[in-house]
């Protein structure tokens, strides 16, 4: 995609044979990225800038058909868009070709953002995915929000918020540990999620052995690109109360009492046995964590956390 002031030009028609293949709304008609067989549209531009490409609408049926083009995208950004001609209509066996623009905002954040050009005809609907990268400072920022043992699922559930103005595919690392030291450590892994900027993406990991009684700390951590690393951080107390019931409430009490005692003798000495540089250095790390958690959310693509 070239930048460009010109006003948006006519839409050409060509013979239908010289179409590239691409997202077909039907058997009769097709929508794709004009010129070559681009499976998708780039643009990238400053704040300010009026970007354009072309479309192509094929109609591959006998009879005339006729579509309405739109552009698509969070936030408003379906108002970036400017096309020569919204409704279309395309004779038999012909291929129309769609020029467009893109009119990034002056006041736009950096950052990545996802749209797509959408055509609607004979009751369907066809998309050409768009990727617009706004030019600016980037920032990568990402917290980890909501972490929580679900005993009953046998999972460990959290959320991942984008606060910078960057597309990010993390890695997690999962940990929890019980009474008497670790339960599970999981190492670094891609989660099936590239996390927009300003989304808020729901994961999930399974964790069958989560034991029936026990004091849990989970720490979930995410790392990206960017030099980007977040934790978050979640406390369970599982106790097995309908299998205790018929042990008495008094008995059910005083056992849950005295594991909870022994868990905080067991953490005291755990505290005590470390070296002082490593309790200033995880000082400093939660500081930073509860500074990025007050930062305001960064303008960006996707469901606003």
């Amino acid at each position: 995609m070239r930048a460009t002031r010109a006003p948006v030009a006519a839409v050409a028609l060509l013979v239908c044979g010289a179409a590239p293949v691409a997202h077909a709304a039907d058997g009769a008609w097709s929508l794709a990225p004009a010129g070559s067989a681009r499976p998708s549209l780039y643009a990238e531009g400053a704040p300010g800038a009026v970007l354009e490409d072309q479309v192509s609408v094929t109609n591959r049926s006998a009879e005339p058909r006729t579509v309405t083009l739109r552009g698509a995208g969070p936030d408003g950004m379906e108002q970036w868009f400017a096309f020569a001609r919204r409704k279309v209509t395309v004779p038999p066996r012909t291929r129309a070709d769609v020029p467009f623009t893109v009119a990034v905002p002056k006041g736009a954040a950096p950052g990545d953002r996802s749209g797509a050009v959408v055509a609607r005809g004979g009751g369907r609907d066809a998309r050409v995915s768009l990727r617009l990268r706004v030019a600016g400072p980037a920032l990568a920022a990402l917290t980890v929000e909501r972490v929580r043992l679900d005993a009953d699922a046998g999972r460990i559930t959290y959320e991942l918020v984008n606060r910078g103005n960057t597309v990010l595919v993390p890695r997690v690392a999962v940990r929890a540990d019980g009474v008497f030291g670790e339960l599970l450590d999981r190492a670094p892994h891609r989660v099936p999620a590239r996390v927009a900027p300003g989304s808020r993406v729901a994961l999930s990991e399974p964790w069958p052995g989560v034991p029936s009684f026990d004091v849990v700390d989970v720490r979930v951590t995410a790392t990206a690109a960017g030099g980007v690393r977040a934790e978050g951080s979640a406390s369970a107390r599982l106790v097995p109360w309908p299998a205790a019931a018929g042990a008495g409430a008094g008995a059910v009490a005083a056992a849950v009492a005295g594991w909870f005692a022994v868990r905080h003798v067991v953490r005291r000495r755990r505290r005590d046995a470390r070296p002082p540089e490593a309790e200033t250095a995880e000082t400093a790390e939660a500081a930073a964590a509860e500074a990025a958690e007050r930062e305001p959310v960064a303008t960006g693509t996707g469901d606003k956390p």
